[in-house]
Formats: structure tokens, sequence, C-alpha cells
């Protein structure tokens, strides 16, 4: 099963993602589903019409009351971010997206007495998606950044990690760790990122020189280009990276030891992004975060997903 799943990273991958330096494109565009692929929740008429009688008199409330109208809600994720949204490939249809952010957006779906719809998009889609107001949500381990909080509403944060400030850094081949240490050591090397991502923001802010950035439209591509000698180093979240690493002990992939970019408290927390001006929209959204957090249903659901990501090989 490892090696069928690994075999399926890499031909996703292979179809593959964007890879840009500069204004230079070195790869075609993702071929992921574009329709929206229904994932049915039971509906409750009882409960929408219930959250629609609170919405009466708030403002920015149109995109709510068309939800609860139309009876589902659209989400917009990469599912290629275990654990927070992956696919089983044991499985078919709705069935197949799988993850922490997945069951948050069904929890989000009940909540409303709506159906939900994950719509599978390549991460910087999932962005534009939503800023143009295309899709209700985009629920996709989305950090925060200044640049997303003027394009889009930001939910409050709804997962914390206990060492958040030491939670991304940099993935290199292990012969390489005698010579890189840290963002210092990369100004002869050849970095990759995701494109529209935090990580991104810390290659642009905190590597002070590299040969070349690269940008992909997942994370797991970036992976594979520093495996296969494309890239020097992936700048990653260290847990995406741990889980990498366990279901691929032959890529001889290592975590830079001591080495972690600085998170600013702004970026704290993965956050639900919402179209710009849907104001009762986000005070829903957060009033559903409230009580994820406060039960810890997320953080069980994390952990939940981080086991069944490594059963699949990911």
């Amino acid at each position: 099963m490892k090696k069928t799943v690994q075999m399926l990273i890499v031909l996703a991958s292979a179809a593959a993602l964007t890879a840009i330096s500069g204004c230079s494109a070195i790869g075609s565009a993702p071929t992921l589903p574009s329709e929206t692929i229904p994932d049915t929740i039971s509906a409750s008429s009882e409960a929408a019409k219930a959250a629609s009688e609170e919405t009466t008199g708030s403002n920015g409330g149109s995109r709510l009351n068309d939800i609860l109208a139309r009876g589902y809600i659209e989400v917009a994720m990469e599912p290629y971010f275990a654990p927070n949204e992956f696919i089983d490939p044991s499985r078919q249809g709705e069935e197949q997206y799988v993850g922490a952010d997945v069951e948050l957006a069904r929890y989000i779906a009940d909540k409303l007495g709506v159906e939900c719809r994950i719509v599978p998009l390549e991460f910087s889609a999932v962005l534009t998606g939503v800023t143009e107001g295309k899709y209700d949500l985009a629920i996709s381990a989305l950090a925060y950044t200044p640049a997303r909080a003027e394009a889009m509403e930001m939910s409050k944060g709804y997962r914390f990690d206990e060492d958040n400030a030491n939670n991304f850094g940099l993935m290199i081949r292990s012969g390489d760790l005698d010579t890189i240490k840290s963002a210092d050591d990369l100004t002869d090397k050849i970095v990759v990122c995701q494109s529209g991502s935090l990580q991104e923001l810390f290659a642009t802010e905190q590597i002070p020189a590299c040969r070349e950035l690269k940008r992909v439209s997942a994370t797991t591509d970036g992976f594979l280009m520093v495996q296969e000698g494309k890239a020097d180093a992936v700048v990653t979240e260290k847990k995406t990276a741990e889980l990498f690493i366990a279901a691929n002990a032959e890529s001889s992939m290592v975590i830079v030891p001591d080495f972690s970019f600085v998170v600013d408290e702004s970026t704290s927390g993965t956050r639900i992004g919402i179209p710009k001006g849907e104001t009762a929209l986000l005070n829903k959204i957060n009033e559903i975060i409230d009580e994820v957090t406060a039960s810890g249903i997320y953080d069980e659901w994390y952990e939940k997903y981080t086991e069944y990501a490594k059963t699949l090989g990911l």
C-alpha cells in the first residue's frame, strides 16, 4: 500500500504543478478537479431556519442567507496536505477526501443544517477562488498573512501548536547536513516553497539570499524536488515534513536541526478564508470555531488523521 500511495503522489506531482523562479515557468498547470464535488451531510431545515433567523438584520449577511436558502456550502481546499486535508485512494467520490479540515468543513455544514460540498483545487486557486467570491469558504490549512487579510475575511484561529514558534523550518537531503545548518547557508542553493503559502513569506523575508527560489503548487512537490536533486531545500511545516519522512524512509530526507523560521504572533493559528465583506458568515464561522476550540475536538481530529495518514504512507 505504501508503494502504491507513493506512486500516486509521484504521478500527481508529475502531472504537475507549477515551479516558478522569477517569471520563468518550469512546470505545467496542475490538473485538479475544478467542478464542485458534492460531499453530502444530512441537512436539517429547522437548523437552517434557526441560523437564518439569527442573521436577520446582520451586516453583510447575503452569502450566509444564500447558503441557507440553497441548502449547501461550497468549501475550497487543496487535498495534498496531510493531516489537514488529503486523499484516501482506497475510497471513491467525495469519500476520498479526508483529514482534520475536512471534518471541520462537515462540522460547519452540519451546524448550519446544509450539505457540504468539497471543491478540490490547487492552492493558489483556493486563495483566488475565495477572494473572487467563487466559493463560500477556503478551509485548507490557511495561516494569517496581511495580504490575505486584505483580500478576504479571515476567521479566528482554530489550531495553535504548543510549539508554534518552532513549527516551520527547512527539509534537505541528509547528505547536505554539513553544509546547510540554517537559512544563512542557502546563498548558492536552490530553495523551493509552496506558492501563496506562509512558507513563501518565510522564504522571501527570512532567507537572506539563495541562488534560485522556486514555487510549486503543493508542498509534496517541493519534497520530491529536493529528494530528486532538483532543489536543495524546501521551506515546510515540520509536522508535514515528519509525516513524509516517516512514510519515505528511503528518501534520505531530514529536517534541519536547531533551526526554525521566526513566527510572528499575527500568523498564529490556522484560519478559514471567507469572501470579503461577508461579516454575517464570518461571525457565524467564528461562533462555530469557538465551539470547536473549546471542546478540543479539532485537536482530536488532527491527531486522528495524523495516524490515518501514516497508515496510507503519506
